[in-house]
């Protein structure tokens, strides 16, 4: 089965490219994007946070604000912002960061092999964010947001894309946080047909980022195909916007946690409580964990390090041995009772890029009472939950740098 294909992609002119690419939907808060978007007519945060151009007590889930997005979309289409390939095309998409450089694969999965666990999941979903994504592609009817995926590195198909990145890029440019984005379009009908055919070998690919985008894809294609008499299979519906990257180019940072309230306990109680299974210290700086099963905890202005006692941690569980997991596990579930991350309100996720910092804004506004400061799960752990059917946590890992969103998009016409 061919898990990837070419496909016609919708993207910006070239001039255009470097104003039109913005950050997904899910890293920034409304109050972020509007200030992000300010004078930048172009900017695709105007189709993938629409909300940006409505009145802000407006709310985000409104039925204006998914067409105020299909509007802006149609709109970039009319005025030459963003136009169609006329034929199936691969993209090959760069990004460096500081050091770090990653260059993946920009295709369309099949929502079939997805279904057959040949693109594999490690997250359950939280239901009212899948369901925001299935109405968002369903009234633009486009994926505008691509799904991260990885693989297991092949050197065939390194020595591929790394054939593509010699030629001329069509898009170029270094953003204000110093990110390098250089994006290829691939033609070729000899090189389309080699890619295409490389990763049919490929046992499997990985959902990396992304896994609400994914499930709402193929809620999409079932909707779809339900409705039409006449389904081939050929349909774009049958397919998810992706990016696929090799697994030993992928930086993972941690995926913190904030809570609302101590669950009726004061601090020192809940502080007497962790320590049965944790060392407790005080510590005079921001603590960012160094090591595995070692968090950090920030309350009323004082951080503490946390380190998994002796025997508090399964090594032989693929899932219960991931530090997200020894958190909820431990801490989070029957101290603050926290029992299911994915649908509590009472709890919020903090990506690493905000940094200590983005963690202690949140507490010392007064919006949460306590945050925990996880150490990354790597890409190994992840791809071995995968292999072996578990799922991990909600919000288990944070992907860097994150994929811009509005340099190709495909549309489900």
């Amino acid at each position: 089965m061919a898990k990837l294909l070419p496909f016609r992609g919708v993207r910006p002119t070239p001039t255009l490219a470097e104003k039109v690419a913005a950050p997904p939907y899910d890293v920034l808060n409304s109050a972020e994007a509007r200030e992000m978007a300010a004078g930048n007519p172009y900017t695709f945060l105007h189709v993938n946070k629409p909300e940006i151009d409505l009145d802000p007590e407006i709310d985000v889930h409104d039925d204006r604000v998914y067409q105020k997005g299909a509007e802006n979309l149609q709109s970039f289409i009319a005025d030459g912002v963003i136009q169609q390939d006329d034929t199936q095309k691969y993209y090959v998409y760069r990004q460096i960061m500081a050091k770090h450089e990653q260059t993946g694969l920009v295709a369309v999965a099949s929502v079939e092999a997805y279904e057959q666990n040949l693109i594999k999941k490690h997250e359950f979903t939280r239901p009212e964010k899948e369901d925001d994504r299935v109405k968002h592609m369903d009234v633009l009817n486009a994926q505008v947001g691509p799904v991260f995926l990885t693989y297991q590195a092949e050197k065939h198909i390194d020595e591929l894309i790394n054939t593509v990145t010699e030629s001329e890029p069509e898009y170029d440019f270094i953003l204000g946080d110093g990110i390098r984005h250089t994006f290829w379009v691939v033609s070729d009908a000899e090189t389309l047909n080699n890619i295409e055919q490389a990763f049919v070998d490929v046992p499997c690919l990985y959902v990396a980022d992304g896994h609400h985008r994914s499930a709402a894809a193929t809620r999409i294609k079932n909707m779809r195909q339900q409705a039409n008499a006449n389904h081939d299979g050929s349909e774009a519906y049958n397919n998810f916007l992706v990016v696929v990257f090799p697994h030993d180019q992928m930086k993972i940072l941690d995926y913190n946690r904030v809570v609302v309230d101590l669950n009726g306990l004061s601090e020192n109680e809940l502080l007497e409580l962790i320590k049965k299974k944790f060392e407790v210290s005080e510590q005079d700086n921001a603590h960012k964990p160094s090591a595995l099963h070692e968090f950090g905890m920030y309350m009323n202005g004082q951080w503490y390090s946390l380190t998994a006692r002796e025997g508090v941690v399964d090594e032989t569980d693929p899932v219960a041995r991931l530090d997200v997991a020894v958190l909820q596990d431990n801490i989070l579930s029957p101290l603050l009772g926290v029992d299911d991350p994915r649908v509590d309100k009472r709890i919020d996720f903090v990506g690493g890029i905000r940094g200590m910092e983005g963690l202690e804004k949140r507490v010392n506004s007064g919006e949460c009472k306590v945050a925990f400061s996880c150490y990354p799960t790597s890409i190994e752990h992840l791809m071995a939950i995968a292999d072996a059917g578990e799922v991990m946590p909600p919000k288990s890992t944070w992907f860097e740098p994150k994929l811009r969103s509005g340099l190709v998009i495909h549309s489900l016409d």
